[in-house]
């Protein structure tokens, strides 16, 4: 077998020569650290081009693409050009397929054009994948150079349900090795950046779509989430994401880590630049009754009486509980003030908001992150031995990283080294998991007596993280988003404000949760994260995919109008 470097570095060649030469542009200097402004003023971009791409609601796309308005070619072309444009600032693709995509995207406007009928409600639409989602004929790499070279047979059926959807997929995204990290590098790809400051990380695992969808190169993009890869990077990157429950959207035939590791389902989700598109991509892959192609998918119809709130109050006078801490990690300034930000508004929209008390946290992030290593890291191990490669222990870059007491994750002091546990150990860490979900649901149902609504709390509203984007090898916490995924509750995520210098204020040490919490605290500084996006989320019950759509597209629209 050659040597894993040699076998990284000639795919990471064939990567280069997948671009068309005439994309290739003038790159700006290293010490240009936010290039959002880089697509408008590179001149690769037609006018036009840069219209299609600068419209980030999917629902004008896809009117303009099925009223032929806009054809699916010149639309793919152009996020096209621009996903390349991201590629080359923010190191975000994995797979580059321009011609296949082309003429996917060809023989969708020659059916519109013969027949007037769209092929189904992503017709002629763009759609990024992570590198996870399988399609026939490309490979499949998901950052282990072992895996450099192998070809799918297949598509993987949320491929197959997007085709069906009259979709166009057109480029794959880049994860970090293992996908367990909420960062993303691996010694195939290398290191994805983040478009608002390329000296912090987009997040992870998901941070290749984070990225590339953060500076507009693709209208819409398909993630996945076990810990909080969705929600991360979209809170790092001013997404807007989805995070379904268990089973709800199907996942057979993605390729993933920890393969056999059921009690803490891996879900698929949505990222984009619009509650919109969120909507959209979520109920067209319910509709296309994903469970006849996927056995572990519930049968279980988009409900637009769930979406029209019908549980709770038809979305008039909702309660919703707010968590300003939840006991791990304080939030930045910049998340407390986003959080006050959103509660002002929803109070002014003629809603309540009361404070979430935390519910045996630690007990719950300690069951999950057992689950996570239960293996003992076999998984990862076996999958890197295959080529010889290291596994990646840190994912601070080799130089000039950022100096911070944050030199390991808060797991570790938690959970400790990562132990191989028996069948019977790992049936008692599900019989407790089980538990938790019970003594937080009652938690729960116990707000009734403080909402003034005659039923518990909507939603909760809290940071998907307690910072905004870090350096690079500092996202060491992800409870924010790990509680959601162990107590299986829908979430979303949502955009909220910007870091402002004048206004997020280093504020004065409090009583310290943690080491890592102290660590985190001394990490803030206005002038390091100055500018980054600031995104909270919003966690409803299990299985409330349309109900927790809803409650978001009411929050984005009591956020537009209280900031207008």
């Amino acid at each position: 077998m050659s040597d894993w470097k040699d076998i990284c570095s000639a795919k990471k060649k064939a990567q280069l020569a997948s671009i068309p030469p005439e994309w290739i542009i003038q790159m700006p200097p290293k010490s240009q650290t936010n290039v959002m402004n880089v697509p408008q003023d590179c001149g690769l971009l037609t006018a036009r081009e840069l219209q299609i791409t600068e419209t980030t609601d999917v629902e004008t796309l896809l009117k303009k693409l099925h009223s032929s308005e806009w054809s699916s070619v010149e639309v793919t072309t152009a996020f096209y050009k621009r996903s390349i444009i991201a590629q080359q600032l923010t190191n975000c693709l994995t797979e580059i397929f321009v011609e296949r995509a082309l003429q996917r995207a060809r023989d969708l406007d020659e059916i519109l054009k013969k027949t007037g009928k769209i092929v189904g409600p992503l017709h002629g639409l763009p759609i990024s994948l992570k590198d996870q989602f399988t399609m026939k004929g490309l490979e499949t790499v998901m950052g282990y150079a072992a895996w450099v070279g192998k070809y799918a047979e297949l598509d993987c059926v949320i491929v197959e349900i997007l085709y069906e959807c009259g979709a166009v997929p057109f480029v794959r995204t880049n994860v970090p090795q293992t996908l367990m990290w909420g960062e993303t590098h691996n010694h195939v790809f290398g290191r994805t950046t983040n478009p608002y400051n390329r000296k912090l990380t987009p997040g992870g695992s998901s941070g290749g779509e984070g990225a590339l969808l953060a500076i507009k190169g693709s209208p819409l993009g398909v993630g996945t989430d076990v810990g909080g890869s969705l929600r991360i990077p979209s809170a790092f990157c001013g997404l807007y994401t989805l995070r379904p429950s268990y089973e709800r959207l199907p996942y057979f035939g993605a390729v993933n880590a920890l393969e056999g590791q059921e009690s803490i389902s891996s879900v698929i989700g949505p990222m984009t630049n619009s509650m919109s598109g969120v909507k959209i991509f979520t109920k067209a892959i319910i509709d296309a009754k994903p469970w006849t192609k996927d056995p572990l998918v519930l049968r279980k119809e988009w409900s637009e009486e769930a979406y029209r709130l019908s549980e709770h109050g038809g979305g008039k006078s909702l309660c919703f509980g707010m968590l300003w801490d939840n006991g791990v990690v304080r939030p930045h300034p910049p998340l407390q003030r986003a959080m006050e930000i959103t509660k002002a508004a929803l109070e002014a929209a003629g809603h309540k908001v009361i404070d979430w008390e935390p519910h045996r946290h630690l007990e719950i992030y300690k069951n999950a992150e057992t689950i996570f290593v239960a293996d003992g890291g076999h998984d990862y191990r076996a999958q890197c031995e295959l080529s010889g490669e290291p596994v990646i222990q840190t994912m601070a870059p080799e130089e000039e990283a950022h100096e911070s007491e944050l030199s390991e994750p808060f797991v570790k002091y938690l959970v400790g080294e990562p132990e191989h546990r028996s069948a019977y150990g790992l049936w008692q860490l599900h019989k407790e998991k089980r538990e938790l979900r019970k003594s937080h649901l009652d938690h729960w149902n116990r707000t009734v007596e403080r909402t003034g609504t005659g039923r518990p709390i909507d939603a909760i509203i809290s940071p998907a993280v307690a910072y905004t984007a870090v350096p690079h090898g500092l996202n060491t916490d992800s409870f924010y988003t790990t509680l959601c995924n162990a107590l299986d509750l829908t979430t979303s995520v949502f955009p909220v404000t910007f870091v402002d210098t004048k206004i997020d204020k280093p504020q004065p040490p409090h009583a310290f949760h943690n080491h890592e919490d102290e660590a985190i605290f001394k990490l803030y500084s206005t002038d390091l994260f100055s500018g980054c996006p600031v995104g909270l989320q919003l966690i409803g019950g299990s299985q409330e995919e349309e109900a927790v759509i809803a409650m978001t597209e009411i929050i984005d629209n009591a956020l537009r109008v209280y900031k207008a």
